[in-house]
């Protein structure tokens, strides 16, 4: 292992964060950057209805999917290694999707990227912890890690948006080059090799594995969130939990596995990746609610919504850039527990928000969100790291971040099926008889289909579409406070897990 250790960081530390901060914006812009792009590809490359589908979904199933895979063979050969591998299959991929001519080889090309994409994630968050040896130095700068990894989401539509406003769609692809190009110019110079000694040879059953289990839940909770509850996305997600079931049993015969489950058994790391799934979890899903309450309650124009809700991400950028304060001030623990309680505070008044069907009220929720989240999952993000060896760091990254990846997955399609259910409740038994067959069928099944056939037909003051408002107000309102009684719940578990763990720190205790 060829790494050097500081007690503090200077300059060269600083400038890698930089690098590996925009590397991991790159990353997370790519999930988001389409949105904008995807009438200019219909036009140019006719793609069918499935094919528009996997477009859009195949880079974020295949992050998903090869997280674990690229994280573990970083600390085989070397973090800065892999990364560097991946930076170059990324800006090659990004050509190839530019000059797609067919449907087909977009898809291809998104594909790539998303293999390639999943190498950075856990490469970058487990090098930022070998460049920062300081405690305070490195929970700063995993709050800047964190902010580029969430500005990224957030940019991507705008610098989409920007680009083809003077440019062909493929120029959302091309900006990926120059960046990943500097990476591969700058990443020897700043970045330190870490990898772990005398590791064997990655298991490729384990990835097949792996990936067996990862994206057929992946399919089958986003389908969910899509199509609402349909038996028929069930199977993919029992298979996938039986495949889970024998990767987990492998990996307890193998000498070097490719997930550790020994890092199971420490306390701290479970607690905080518990902690990290379900904070995800429930904001994705409370956020998912906002945004279509903006639109099909307080009946916001889609520009409307869309600025009303970048109000609240100025909080959590903020909060990513100052999160390290927190924790410094009160230590990994208390920040994760107290960041917890306001987070169940403010989604308990996002749910006194949408029963009063409040603008002012869903801001103030937000912000309070935002500023519980971020502390939050930015602290047990380091914890996940941290308390894992230092030769399992990369592992353990790419286990944060697909427990990120299936807790938004299950955020959004469980409370969306759970509001799904109390709005269909609420409407079974409204009048419709003054409308059409079809149209009441669909009225009866989502809020945004009754508002849009309400404009189409001028019934927008009709007694029935205000019922199928608060239908919709009462799902969000039963999901805020699950998810506040639930995030106290788990603050109480954390906080009985952590007190057995001794002295706990973001720096790796072994």
């Amino acid at each position: 292992m060829n790494t050097t250790i500081r007690q503090t960081a200077g300059r060269r530390e600083w400038i890698g964060l930089i690098v590996l901060s925009i590397a991991c914006l790159v990353y997370s812009m790519d999930l988001s950057v389409l949105f904008l792009a995807m009438p200019a590809i219909v036009a140019d490359l006719d793609p069918s209805a499935a094919e528009l589908l996997w477009i859009n979904d195949i880079y974020g199933f295949m992050v998903a999917g090869f997280l674990v895979t690229m994280g573990s063979l970083g600390d085989r050969i070397g973090r800065r290694r892999i990364l560097l591998i991946g930076s170059a299959a990324f800006g090659l991929a990004s050509i190839l999707a530019a000059f797609a001519t067919t449907a087909q080889q977009l898809i291809i090309a998104r594909a790539l990227l998303g293999i390639a994409g999943a190498t950075i994630a856990p490469s970058t968050l487990s090098l930022v912890v070998n460049l920062f040896s300081v405690e305070a130095e490195r929970n700063r700068a995993i709050g800047v890690w964190g902010t580029a990894f969430a500005l990224g989401g957030l940019v991507g539509p705008l610098i989409g948006g920007v680009l083809l406003e003077f440019f062909h769609w493929s120029s959302v692809f091309l900006i990926n080059v120059p960046v990943m190009l500097g990476l591969l110019i700058l990443g020897p110079l700043l970045l330190p090799e870490f990898r772990a000694e005398r590791a064997a040879a990655i298991d490729l059953p384990s990835v097949a594995l792996s990936l067996g289990t990862v994206l057929p839940v992946i399919y089958g909770l986003k389908h969910i969130a899509m199509d609402g509850f349909l038996p028929v996305y069930l199977l993919p997600i029992i298979t996938g939990l039986a495949l889970g079931f024998i990767f987990i049993t492998r990996q307890k015969r193998l000498t070097d596995p490719l997930i550790d489950l020994s890092l199971f058994g420490i306390p701290a790391f479970t607690a905080s990746l518990l902690v990290n799934l379900f904070g995800v979890f429930f904001v994705f899903g409370i956020f998912l609610f906002q945004n279509q309450f903006l639109q099909l309650v307080l009946n916001k124009t889609p520009l409307e919504a869309a600025l009303w809700s970048a109000a609240p991400s100025l909080v959590f950028t903020v909060m990513s850039l100052q999160a390290y304060r927190v924790t410094n001030r009160f230590g990994p623990v208390q920040t994760v527990l107290g960041g917890l309680a306001v987070n169940a505070l403010g989604t308990l008044v996002m749910a006194f928000a949408a029963y009063q069907q409040s603008l002012a009220a869903l801001l103030v929720a937000s912000a309070l969100i935002g500023i519980g989240f971020v502390p939050v999952v930015l602290t047990t993000t380091g914890l996940i790291v941290g308390s894992a060896p230092p030769e399992r760091a990369g592992a353990a990254s790419a286990i944060s971040e697909t427990g990120a990846e299936f807790g938004g997955a299950m955020g959004v399609a469980l409370l969306g099926s759970l509001g799904t259910v109390i709005y269909r409740f609420t409407m079974v038994d409204v009048d419709l008889s003054m409308l059409p067959a079809p149209v009441a069928l669909a009225a009866r099944g989502t809020l945004a289909a009754a508002v849009e056939n309400a404009k189409a037909l001028d019934m927008e003051g009709e007694p029935w579409l205000a019922i199928a408002r608060e239908g919709f107000a009462l799902g969000f309102v039963v999901s805020s406070i699950a998810a506040s009684l639930t995030l106290l719940l788990l603050a109480a578990l954390a906080r009985r897990v952590y007190a057995g763990s001794g002295p706990i720190s973001v720096s790796n205790s072994h």
